[in-house]
């Protein structure tokens, strides 16, 4: 399976809290809720065609616990979200679960990497990371992430977690998608490429 990373950021790359001013106040957080003002049909369009194409859930143990919470209350048929939510297969990346409460889940203990990277090796489509940053972090500074996918919402928040914080490999990005909604959002695709070059400018001649 591929795996792909999904995540919602700020302009200064903020992941922290997207949906709503309690959704995680972690470290005294006060600014979430910072993506909802700029939702859009196209945002809704989008997104939902990302999940059309994933075989399971992959989160860590604090995003897991946040959407185990909430998005089995979401029971509205025309929600463009909460069936696949609530039903793909979920695999948790934790060694302080026991067992998972969100049917079906299964928990993940050891090594982050070794475990996920003996999932990636099964058949299928998408592996999906939602959220779960520091999770996202490690598996793309492993090598282990194929895709990464961004929202970027016009906001400059100076404060809060930040995505891709840690220090690990440098990652190279080559841009397959990319699109403005109608109120500002940013949705950007990326595939890896391995690591990010590097080189020196030597004037546009050498562009050409």
């Amino acid at each position: 399976m591929k795996i792909t990373l999904t995540e919602f950021v700020t302009l200064d790359g903020v992941s922290q809290g997207p949906g709503s001013p309690d959704e995680d106040t972690t470290g005294g957080f006060a600014r979430g809720g910072w993506l909802v003002p700029h939702l859009d049909p196209a945002f809704v369009r989008r997104v939902s065609g990302w999940l059309d194409l994933a075989d399971g859930l992959l989160l860590g143990r604090r995003t897991y616990e946040a959407f185990a919470r909430d998005w089995p209350k979401i029971t509205d048929p025309a929600d463009p979200f909460a069936e696949r939510m609530n039903t793909l297969p979920k695999y948790v990346v934790s060694n302080t679960l026991a067992e998972g409460t969100w049917d079906p889940t299964t928990v993940l203990a050891g090594d982050p990497v070794e475990t996920v990277a003996a999932l990636k090796a099964r058949p299928g489509r998408e592996l999906q990371v939602h959220g779960s940053a520091r999770l996202g972090d490690a598996l793309l500074s492993a090598g282990l992430v194929d895709t990464l996918r961004l929202v970027v919402a016009p906001a400059v928040l100076r404060t809060g977690r930040r995505l891709l914080d840690a220090p690990g490999v440098p990652t190279g990005l080559r841009l397959v998608h990319h699109e403005a909604t109608p109120k500002g959002l940013l949705l950007l695709e990326y595939e890896t490429t391995g690591q990010a070059l590097q080189g020196e400018y030597e004037g546009v001649a050498a562009l050409a």
